[in-house]
């Protein structure tokens, strides 16, 4: 099986959820991991902290570096990635976890959150890659995965909560423009998305939403490892869903990431 050993992965919105769970997925084959989050004190409605998931990383196998970092401030993320590449000797992976939700509609999303979303979503997706670039390109193997779903102009997904299907989509689209420029010069840029809600503390603050219907953050985090494992020369602009990676990886199991199996699942946004 390939292994993620040796490699080194900065993954952004690591402190919890699915960032972290493709973080301990990595450090189970021995890779260094940047936990890159803004979580460093502890929140009581939403467990975890760059500092438990560097815990959490070691313990599985890996090395870990906790790294308190907005990625809506330039600077930060720069230092982040200096930090990583000081720590480790270069980045091979870039993960673009951290997301920004508002499921409401026009007249009631403030500006201020809105602005949020676009910034960590689009924005924070964009820096990060280009402050990751140039030590992609020195990479044997680099992969850029970004948690995008696939790119639609559906007004059934924009009417409801324009203002985060933009910023969602903003990320696809990014994906679509890297994976366009940087494919050709071996950088493979794809994005992946879950075919269900996935069992998150984030998912349990949404009113209304049962996480019975959902899978764990374990789907996501084999799929990511069966995307990051593949070689990265010809592999680019794809727009991945976790159990069709996992099916054509040859798993046929996957009651197993059900929370419930005895429960119907629920699909994720922006998939027929």
């Amino acid at each position: 099986m390939a292994s993620l050993a040796g490699k080194t992965l900065f993954i952004t919105g690591a402190s919890r959820g699915i960032g972290l769970a493709i973080a301990e997925r990595a450090a189970r084959d021995g890779a260094n991991v940047a936990i890159v989050a803004k979580s460093d004190v502890a929140n009581p409605r939403l467990p975890g902290t760059i500092h438990s998931a560097a815990q959490a990383v070691t313990a599985a196998g890996g090395q870990a570096l906790a790294l308190k970092c907005d990625i809506r401030e330039e600077d930060q993320v720069r230092a982040a990635v200096a930090a990583t590449v000081d720590a480790f000797g270069g980045i091979d992976i870039l993960v673009n976890n951290a997301s920004a939700i508002w499921l409401r509609g026009t007249l009631d999303t403030p500006m201020k959150r809105f602005d949020l979303m676009q910034q960590v979503n689009a924005r924070g997706s964009f820096l990060c890659a280009q402050a990751c670039l140039p030590h992609l390109l020195e990479a044997p193997n680099p992969h850029i995965l970004t948690l995008a779903p696939p790119p639609s102009l559906d007004p059934k997904w924009w009417g409801p909560h324009t203002g985060y299907t933009l910023a969602k989509m903003g990320m696809s689209f990014v994906t679509l423009g890297l994976a366009a420029e940087f494919g050709p010069r071996g950088v493979a840029v794809n994005a992946l998305w879950p075919r269900t809600i996935i069992a998150t503390d984030a998912l349990n603050m949404i009113p209304g939403v049962d996480s019975a219907g959902a899978r764990t953050p374990a789907i996501m985090a084999d799929a990511a490892h069966a995307v990051l494992t593949r070689p990265a020369a010809g592999f680019s602009g794809r727009f991945l869903i976790d159990d069709e990676v996992l099916r054509d990886a040859g798993v046929v199991d996957l009651d197993a990431y059900a929370v419930d199996p005895s429960k119907p699942l629920y699909p994720d946004l922006f998939l027929d």
